[in-house]
Protein backbone atom coordinates (compact mmCIF):
# COMPACT_ATOMS: atom_id res chain seq x y z
CA UNK A 1 0.00 0.00 0.00
CA UNK A 2 3.15 2.53 1.19
CA UNK A 3 4.81 1.48 -2.25
CA UNK A 4 1.72 2.27 -4.18
CA UNK A 5 1.04 5.94 -2.36
CA UNK A 6 5.24 6.87 -3.07
CA UNK A 7 4.75 5.44 -6.72
CA UNK A 8 1.93 7.63 -7.38
CA UNK A 9 2.86 10.81 -5.66
CA UNK A 10 6.66 10.43 -7.10
CA UNK A 11 5.43 10.27 -11.10
CA UNK A 12 2.86 12.83 -9.95
CA UNK A 13 5.48 15.29 -8.72
CA UNK A 14 8.04 14.04 -11.28
CA UNK A 15 5.74 15.11 -14.43
CA UNK A 16 4.46 18.56 -12.87
CA UNK A 17 7.60 19.55 -12.04
CA UNK A 18 10.33 18.53 -14.08
CA UNK A 19 7.65 18.53 -17.61
CA UNK A 20 8.48 22.93 -18.27
CA UNK A 21 12.56 21.70 -18.29
CA UNK A 22 11.12 18.64 -20.90
CA UNK A 23 9.91 21.91 -23.10
CA UNK A 24 12.81 23.75 -23.37
CA UNK A 25 14.97 20.77 -24.10
CA UNK A 26 12.02 19.35 -26.99
CA UNK A 27 12.51 23.56 -28.49
CA UNK A 28 15.59 23.44 -28.57
CA UNK A 29 15.49 20.13 -30.27
CA UNK A 30 13.12 21.55 -33.27
CA UNK A 31 10.56 18.70 -31.96
CA UNK A 32 7.53 20.44 -32.78
CA UNK A 33 4.06 19.42 -33.63
CA UNK A 34 2.98 19.82 -37.10
CA UNK A 35 -1.30 20.35 -37.69
CA UNK A 36 -3.06 18.15 -40.22
CA UNK A 37 -4.45 20.40 -43.28
CA UNK A 38 -7.64 18.94 -43.04
CA UNK A 39 -8.53 19.89 -39.55
CA UNK A 40 -10.56 22.37 -37.54
CA UNK A 41 -8.63 25.91 -38.52
CA UNK A 42 -8.44 26.83 -34.91
CA UNK A 43 -5.98 24.19 -34.76
CA UNK A 44 -3.39 26.37 -36.45
CA UNK A 45 -2.10 28.23 -33.86
CA UNK A 46 -0.85 25.36 -32.45
CA UNK A 47 1.54 24.40 -34.95
CA UNK A 48 5.13 24.08 -33.43
CA UNK A 49 4.26 23.18 -30.16
CA UNK A 50 6.70 20.59 -28.66
CA UNK A 51 5.49 17.30 -29.16
CA UNK A 52 6.94 13.90 -27.81
CA UNK A 53 5.77 14.58 -24.36
CA UNK A 54 4.81 11.05 -23.84
CA UNK A 55 8.82 10.81 -22.63
CA UNK A 56 8.10 12.82 -19.73
CA UNK A 57 5.10 11.03 -17.83
CA UNK A 58 6.55 7.38 -19.43
CA UNK A 59 9.77 8.26 -17.66
CA UNK A 60 7.99 9.21 -14.67
CA UNK A 61 6.09 6.29 -14.13
CA UNK A 62 8.72 3.64 -14.58
CA UNK A 63 11.33 5.67 -12.28
CA UNK A 64 8.34 6.15 -9.93
CA UNK A 65 7.50 2.77 -9.81
CA UNK A 66 10.87 1.37 -9.42
CA UNK A 67 11.33 4.26 -6.61
CA UNK A 68 8.49 2.83 -4.89
CA UNK A 69 9.55 -0.92 -5.07
CA UNK A 70 13.51 0.02 -3.63
CA UNK A 71 11.88 2.48 -0.99
CA UNK A 72 9.75 -0.59 0.62
CA UNK A 73 12.29 -3.19 -0.02
CA UNK A 74 10.27 -5.54 -2.84
CA UNK A 75 11.68 -6.78 -5.70
CA UNK A 76 9.59 -5.34 -8.81
CA UNK A 77 7.08 -8.30 -9.92
CA UNK A 78 6.85 -10.01 -13.53
CA UNK A 79 3.65 -8.37 -14.09
CA UNK A 80 4.56 -4.92 -13.35
CA UNK A 81 7.50 -5.35 -15.56
CA UNK A 82 5.32 -6.76 -18.40
CA UNK A 83 3.28 -3.62 -18.08
CA UNK A 84 6.67 -1.40 -19.06
CA UNK A 85 7.64 -3.39 -21.29
CA UNK A 86 4.03 -3.16 -22.79
CA UNK A 87 4.07 0.71 -22.29
CA UNK A 88 7.86 0.98 -23.43
CA UNK A 89 7.67 -1.22 -26.53
CA UNK A 90 4.12 0.74 -27.72
CA UNK A 91 6.18 4.27 -26.43
CA UNK A 92 9.26 3.70 -28.89
CA UNK A 93 7.17 2.96 -31.74
CA UNK A 94 4.86 6.36 -31.41
CA UNK A 95 8.74 7.79 -30.40
CA UNK A 96 9.65 6.30 -34.08
CA UNK A 97 6.78 8.11 -35.73
CA UNK A 98 6.50 11.51 -33.86
CA UNK A 99 10.15 12.05 -34.64
CA UNK A 100 9.46 11.10 -38.35
CA UNK A 101 6.60 14.11 -38.06
CA UNK A 102 9.08 16.11 -36.19
CA UNK A 103 11.65 16.30 -38.77
CA UNK A 104 9.89 16.33 -41.77
CA UNK A 105 7.12 18.95 -40.32
CA UNK A 106 4.89 16.63 -42.07
CA UNK A 107 1.56 14.92 -39.72
CA UNK A 108 1.78 11.57 -41.97
CA UNK A 109 4.72 10.22 -40.03
CA UNK A 110 5.07 6.41 -40.12
CA UNK A 111 3.33 4.84 -42.43
CA UNK A 112 0.49 2.78 -40.63
CA UNK A 113 1.32 -0.41 -41.46
CA UNK A 114 4.88 -0.01 -39.93
CA UNK A 115 3.22 1.12 -36.61
CA UNK A 116 1.37 -1.85 -36.58
CA UNK A 117 3.92 -4.46 -37.57
CA UNK A 118 5.88 -2.35 -34.03
CA UNK A 119 2.81 -3.44 -32.10
CA UNK A 120 2.15 -6.84 -33.05
CA UNK A 121 6.28 -7.61 -32.41
CA UNK A 122 5.55 -6.01 -28.88
CA UNK A 123 2.49 -7.90 -28.09
CA UNK A 124 4.02 -11.27 -29.29
CA UNK A 125 7.14 -10.50 -26.77
CA UNK A 126 4.30 -9.75 -24.18
CA UNK A 127 1.97 -12.57 -24.56
CA UNK A 128 5.35 -15.11 -25.00
CA UNK A 129 6.83 -13.61 -21.59
CA UNK A 130 3.39 -13.71 -19.81
CA UNK A 131 2.83 -17.34 -19.83
CA UNK A 132 6.40 -17.56 -18.32
CA UNK A 133 7.49 -17.01 -14.57
CA UNK A 134 4.36 -18.81 -12.30
CA UNK A 135 4.58 -18.40 -8.76
CA UNK A 136 4.16 -20.60 -5.84
CA UNK A 137 0.41 -21.71 -7.23
CA UNK A 138 1.66 -22.45 -10.45
CA UNK A 139 0.17 -18.82 -11.75
CA UNK A 140 1.45 -16.88 -14.36
CA UNK A 141 1.12 -13.56 -15.37
CA UNK A 142 -1.01 -14.08 -18.41
CA UNK A 143 -3.80 -16.73 -18.47
CA UNK A 144 -4.56 -18.70 -22.05
CA UNK A 145 -8.19 -18.16 -21.11
CA UNK A 146 -10.53 -15.59 -22.63
CA UNK A 147 -11.61 -13.37 -19.04
CA UNK A 148 -14.57 -10.72 -18.39
CA UNK A 149 -14.44 -9.77 -15.03
CA UNK A 150 -12.29 -13.19 -14.23
CA UNK A 151 -11.16 -15.84 -16.53
CA UNK A 152 -14.13 -17.77 -18.47
CA UNK A 153 -14.22 -21.53 -18.97
CA UNK A 154 -12.64 -21.48 -22.51
CA UNK A 155 -9.59 -22.44 -23.01
CA UNK A 156 -7.20 -21.49 -26.20
CA UNK A 157 -5.28 -24.40 -25.56
CA UNK A 158 -7.77 -27.15 -25.72
CA UNK A 159 -7.32 -26.52 -29.52
CA UNK A 160 -3.98 -27.69 -28.97
CA UNK A 161 -0.53 -26.87 -28.19
CA UNK A 162 0.10 -25.12 -31.41
CA UNK A 163 -2.67 -24.05 -32.94
CA UNK A 164 -4.07 -22.91 -29.24
CA UNK A 165 -1.24 -20.92 -28.40
CA UNK A 166 -1.02 -19.16 -32.27
CA UNK A 167 -4.54 -18.19 -31.56
CA UNK A 168 -3.67 -16.94 -28.55
CA UNK A 169 -1.26 -15.00 -29.35
CA UNK A 170 -3.37 -13.42 -32.00
CA UNK A 171 -6.03 -12.71 -29.38
CA UNK A 172 -3.39 -10.77 -27.51
CA UNK A 173 -2.18 -8.90 -30.74
CA UNK A 174 -5.84 -7.82 -31.71
CA UNK A 175 -6.17 -6.34 -27.93
CA UNK A 176 -2.96 -4.35 -28.03
CA UNK A 177 -3.51 -2.82 -31.23
CA UNK A 178 -6.85 -2.16 -30.95
CA UNK A 179 -6.50 -0.40 -27.62
CA UNK A 180 -3.08 1.58 -28.63
CA UNK A 181 -5.18 2.54 -31.83
CA UNK A 182 -7.78 3.88 -29.65
CA UNK A 183 -5.97 6.32 -27.53
CA UNK A 184 -3.71 6.86 -30.64
CA UNK A 185 -7.25 8.15 -32.32
CA UNK A 186 -8.72 9.71 -29.25
CA UNK A 187 -5.12 12.36 -29.18
CA UNK A 188 -6.47 15.13 -31.05
CA UNK A 189 -7.43 17.95 -28.39
CA UNK A 190 -5.86 19.16 -25.92
CA UNK A 191 -6.09 16.94 -22.51
CA UNK A 192 -8.40 15.07 -23.85
CA UNK A 193 -6.41 11.70 -24.05
CA UNK A 194 -4.48 12.14 -20.61
CA UNK A 195 -7.58 13.02 -19.07
CA UNK A 196 -9.64 10.05 -20.42
CA UNK A 197 -6.64 8.22 -19.78
CA UNK A 198 -6.35 8.72 -16.09
CA UNK A 199 -10.07 7.69 -15.37
CA UNK A 200 -8.36 4.48 -16.61
CA UNK A 201 -6.18 4.20 -14.93
CA UNK A 202 -7.70 4.87 -12.22
CA UNK A 203 -10.15 2.16 -12.86
CA UNK A 204 -7.31 -0.75 -13.01
CA UNK A 205 -5.66 0.76 -9.71
CA UNK A 206 -9.01 0.00 -7.82
CA UNK A 207 -9.53 -3.37 -10.29
CA UNK A 208 -5.93 -4.75 -8.89
CA UNK A 209 -5.95 -3.72 -4.93
CA UNK A 210 -9.67 -5.71 -5.23
CA UNK A 211 -7.41 -8.57 -6.59
CA UNK A 212 -5.34 -8.18 -4.28
CA UNK A 213 -7.71 -8.28 -0.67
CA UNK A 214 -9.34 -11.07 -2.48
CA UNK A 215 -6.84 -12.95 -4.30
CA UNK A 216 -7.16 -17.23 -3.63
CA UNK A 217 -4.24 -16.93 -1.43
CA UNK A 218 -4.65 -14.42 0.64
CA UNK A 219 -8.71 -15.43 1.49
CA UNK A 220 -7.35 -19.39 1.78
CA UNK A 221 -9.41 -19.67 -1.62
CA UNK A 222 -12.97 -18.66 -0.44
CA UNK A 223 -15.44 -18.20 -2.68
CA UNK A 224 -15.05 -15.33 -5.63
CA UNK A 225 -11.43 -15.44 -4.87
CA UNK A 226 -9.48 -14.22 -7.31
CA UNK A 227 -6.59 -15.58 -9.23
CA UNK A 228 -4.24 -12.93 -10.58
CA UNK A 229 -0.53 -13.13 -10.31
CA UNK A 230 1.10 -9.47 -8.39
CA UNK A 231 -2.58 -7.98 -8.59
CA UNK A 232 -1.19 -5.37 -5.61
CA UNK A 233 1.84 -4.44 -7.54
CA UNK A 234 -0.56 -4.09 -10.58
CA UNK A 235 -2.12 -1.06 -9.13
CA UNK A 236 1.02 0.40 -7.59
CA UNK A 237 2.17 0.44 -11.40
CA UNK A 238 -1.25 1.72 -11.99
CA UNK A 239 -0.74 4.10 -9.49
CA UNK A 240 2.68 5.48 -10.91
CA UNK A 241 0.76 5.70 -14.52
CA UNK A 242 -2.14 7.97 -13.01
CA UNK A 243 0.23 9.67 -10.97
CA UNK A 244 2.48 10.69 -14.27
CA UNK A 245 -0.09 11.35 -16.52
CA UNK A 246 -2.40 13.41 -13.66
CA UNK A 247 0.82 15.93 -13.32
CA UNK A 248 1.45 16.08 -17.45
CA UNK A 249 -2.15 17.30 -18.03
CA UNK A 250 -1.46 20.11 -15.80
CA UNK A 251 1.00 21.37 -19.00
CA UNK A 252 -1.35 19.57 -21.71
CA UNK A 253 -4.67 21.27 -20.77
CA UNK A 254 -5.70 24.42 -23.15
CA UNK A 255 -3.73 25.72 -24.00
CA UNK A 256 -1.45 23.23 -23.92
CA UNK A 257 2.26 23.79 -23.38
CA UNK A 258 3.49 20.09 -24.67
CA UNK A 259 1.92 17.45 -26.32
CA UNK A 260 2.03 13.49 -25.42
CA UNK A 261 2.54 12.79 -29.32
CA UNK A 262 2.24 9.17 -30.36
CA UNK A 263 5.06 8.55 -27.88
CA UNK A 264 2.14 9.32 -25.32
CA UNK A 265 -0.83 8.30 -26.50
CA UNK A 266 0.50 4.45 -27.77
CA UNK A 267 2.42 4.32 -24.16
CA UNK A 268 -0.95 4.88 -22.40
CA UNK A 269 -3.00 2.47 -24.85
CA UNK A 270 0.01 -0.48 -24.32
CA UNK A 271 -0.23 0.07 -20.79
CA UNK A 272 -4.37 0.03 -20.39
CA UNK A 273 -4.19 -3.37 -22.88
CA UNK A 274 -1.75 -4.34 -20.56
CA UNK A 275 -3.87 -4.20 -17.40
CA UNK A 276 -6.72 -5.55 -19.30
CA UNK A 277 -4.84 -8.75 -19.46
CA UNK A 278 -2.84 -8.86 -16.49
CA UNK A 279 -6.00 -8.57 -14.47
CA UNK A 280 -8.09 -11.36 -16.20
CA UNK A 281 -10.49 -8.22 -17.42
CA UNK A 282 -10.17 -8.65 -21.57
CA UNK A 283 -13.56 -8.22 -22.36
CA UNK A 284 -14.63 -4.92 -19.46
CA UNK A 285 -11.89 -2.82 -21.38
CA UNK A 286 -14.76 -2.27 -23.80
CA UNK A 287 -16.73 -0.86 -20.72
CA UNK A 288 -13.48 0.74 -18.92
CA UNK A 289 -12.08 2.19 -21.98
CA UNK A 290 -15.45 3.04 -23.66
CA UNK A 291 -15.05 6.91 -24.77
CA UNK A 292 -11.41 5.46 -26.50
CA UNK A 293 -14.23 2.27 -28.49
CA UNK A 294 -16.32 5.25 -29.02
CA UNK A 295 -13.76 7.30 -30.63
CA UNK A 296 -12.29 4.92 -32.77
CA UNK A 297 -15.83 3.75 -33.62
CA UNK A 298 -16.72 6.67 -35.10
CA UNK A 299 -13.52 6.76 -37.48
CA UNK A 300 -14.45 3.29 -38.66
CA UNK A 301 -18.33 4.04 -38.96
CA UNK A 302 -17.11 7.34 -40.94
CA UNK A 303 -14.85 5.76 -43.14
CA UNK A 304 -17.37 2.52 -44.19
CA UNK A 305 -20.32 4.75 -44.72
CA UNK A 306 -17.88 7.25 -47.54
CA UNK A 307 -17.03 4.25 -49.10
CA UNK A 308 -20.27 2.66 -48.90
CA UNK A 309 -22.50 5.72 -50.06
CA UNK A 310 -19.33 7.23 -52.28
CA UNK A 311 -18.65 10.46 -50.96
CA UNK A 312 -21.14 10.68 -48.28
CA UNK A 313 -20.43 11.28 -44.37
CA UNK A 314 -21.94 10.70 -41.27
CA UNK A 315 -19.85 13.17 -38.87
CA UNK A 316 -18.40 16.68 -40.26
CA UNK A 317 -15.30 15.32 -39.20
CA UNK A 318 -13.55 12.05 -37.79
CA UNK A 319 -12.30 11.27 -34.74
CA UNK A 320 -15.95 12.22 -33.14
CA UNK A 321 -14.65 15.14 -30.80
CA UNK A 322 -13.55 16.81 -34.34
CA UNK A 323 -17.47 16.95 -35.49
CA UNK A 324 -18.66 18.67 -32.26
CA UNK A 325 -15.53 21.17 -32.70
CA UNK A 326 -17.06 21.62 -36.35
CA UNK A 327 -20.50 22.32 -34.82
CA UNK A 328 -19.65 24.93 -33.08
CA UNK A 329 -18.26 23.59 -29.06
CA UNK A 330 -15.17 24.83 -27.90
CA UNK A 331 -12.47 23.22 -27.65
CA UNK A 332 -12.65 22.87 -23.82
CA UNK A 333 -16.02 22.09 -23.58
CA UNK A 334 -15.94 19.16 -26.01
CA UNK A 335 -12.70 17.88 -23.77
CA UNK A 336 -14.38 18.79 -20.77
CA UNK A 337 -17.49 16.73 -21.76
CA UNK A 338 -15.90 13.68 -23.03
CA UNK A 339 -13.92 13.65 -19.90
CA UNK A 340 -17.31 13.38 -17.98
CA UNK A 341 -18.38 10.40 -20.72
CA UNK A 342 -14.52 8.72 -19.93
CA UNK A 343 -15.51 8.69 -16.37
CA UNK A 344 -19.17 7.30 -16.36
CA UNK A 345 -17.37 4.62 -18.30
CA UNK A 346 -14.70 3.75 -15.92
CA UNK A 347 -17.22 3.98 -13.12
CA UNK A 348 -19.31 1.36 -15.21
CA UNK A 349 -16.64 -0.75 -15.63
CA UNK A 350 -15.64 -1.17 -12.04
CA UNK A 351 -18.74 -1.27 -10.69
CA UNK A 352 -19.61 -4.26 -13.29
CA UNK A 353 -16.78 -5.68 -11.53
CA UNK A 354 -17.68 -5.38 -7.93
CA UNK A 355 -20.97 -6.40 -8.85
CA UNK A 356 -19.81 -9.41 -10.20
CA UNK A 357 -17.52 -10.67 -6.92
CA UNK A 358 -21.03 -9.36 -5.03
CA UNK A 359 -22.94 -12.26 -7.07
CA UNK A 360 -20.61 -14.94 -6.20
CA UNK A 361 -20.86 -14.37 -2.48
Amino acid sequence: MIALLIAGGFSLLYSLLLTPLFVRGFNRLRWGQPIRVDGPKEHEVKRGTPTMGGLIFLSGSVIAYFVGKLVMGETPSPSALLVILMAVGAGLVGFVDDFMKARLQNSAGLNGWAKIAGQVAIAVAFALLGLRFANEAGVTPISTHISVFRDLPFDFTVLGPILGIGLFIIWIMVIVTATTNAVNVTDGLDGLAAGSAIFAFGAYLVIGFWQSAQSCAATAGELGCYATRDPMDLAVIAAAFLGGVAGFLWWNTNPAKVFMGDTGSMAIGGAIAAFAILTRTELLLLLVGGLFIIETGSVILQRLYFKVTKGRRIFLMSPIHHHFELKGWAEVTVVVRFWIVAGLFAIAGVGAFYGEWLLQQ
